[in-house]
């Protein structure tokens, strides 16, 4: 039996692939590839990067936005170890920018601003969201770096949710049941190779899904009152995006071969294109792997089909 030759995993100083925060690793981390690498650890889909963007006289590295919630995010870079300095300065450019999401990457978390961002997260608003993120870089032998994003510290969704929306420590009937419905959602998705970006499971009742524009997205919702889930096209506010859709409807409906609920909701900003499958019920599970992944191939087919005229 030959003997398998193996390497062994180096760890590099991140200094050798970028040696300015600026113009090497903001500059790097903005391109649509790189950015990527962060969204798989962040479960966001950052789209329209902005560099250097002023707050005052200081200058945050890196704003963005996510594609599915349209929440500002802010991204400070600090290529050597966290410092109160830089704390500080995610802090006021939060503020400043009216951020919902700040990351903060570092080369090293030290303990103290690990309990800082802990103490963030579990204190403030639910809609505000603390990341610190140790940047990391690896090689084999002569092989090419491989940089790779470790979390330290991330919202505790469960603290949020309880606190807000129960008063206490303890999360409903509802609550729980969509956790676990979107815990194994998780799973199976995994299992099928993620044919979209997974998201962190949590007690609401929509899971989004990226379509590639920021003014509509497709959403799952889970309606038990209704014994159904939802698989909708989310249009945020625009209803000329929806007027010039339902002018393709009938070719739209072909190609899914399926027939929609078309909401155009003119006292509300937002639209809805939906199509629902019966079966959920949160007091049964026993086909919720058979209707986890009908929901899975209808999001894949809705956002094949809605690629093709959303502009």
């Amino acid at each position: 039996m030959s003997t398998i030759k193996l390497g062994r995993l180096e760890e590099v100083d991140v200094r050798k692939l970028w040696s300015h925060e600026q113009y090497d690793f903001s500059n790097w981390l903005a391109k649509d590839e790189n950015i990527e690498l962060l969204n798989e650890v962040l479960g966001l889909t950052l789209v329209d990067i902005e560099k250097e963007v002023f707050v005052g006289s200081y200058r945050c590295d890196l704003v963005a936005c996510d594609e599915t919630t349209n929440q500002r995010v802010i991204i400070e870079n600090q290529l050597e170890a966290s410092n109160h300095d830089h704390l500080g300065k995610i802090v006021t450019y939060a503020s400043g920018l009216n951020a919902n999401v700040i990351v903060w990457i570092v080369k090293e978390a030290r303990e103290e601003h690990r309990s800082a961002v802990e103490w963030l997260n579990n204190n403030t608003n639910k809609n505000i969201n603390f990341f610190l993120i140790e940047i990391h870089a690896y090689r084999i032998g002569d092989s090419l770096y491989a940089p790779k994003f470790e979390v330290v510290e991330k919202p505790n969704d469960f603290i949020k949710n309880a606190k807000v929306q129960t008063g206490s420590g303890e999360l409903n009937k509802s609550q729980s049941e969509r956790l676990v419905f979107w815990t194994r959602f998780n799973e199976i998705l995994v299992e099928r190779g993620k044919p979209f970006n997974v998201r962190k499971a949590t007690t609401d009742h929509w899971y989004d899904v990226a379509i590639g524009v920021s003014a509509a997205h497709v959403a799952i919702t889970l309606v038990n009152k209704d014994g159904c889930v939802g698989i909708e096209l989310y249009i945020n506010d625009d209803k000329e995006m929806f007027d010039q859709l339902y002018v393709n409807k009938d070719k739209i409906e072909s190609e899914l071969a399926l027939q929609l609920d078309w909401q155009r909701l003119d006292d509300k900003k937002a639209s809805r294109i939906m199509y629902r499958i019966p079966g959920l019920n949160f007091d049964d599970h026993s086909n919720y792997d058979t209707l986890m992944n009908d929901i899975i191939d209808k999001v894949v087919l809705f956002v094949k089909v809605f690629k093709k005229y959303v502009k």
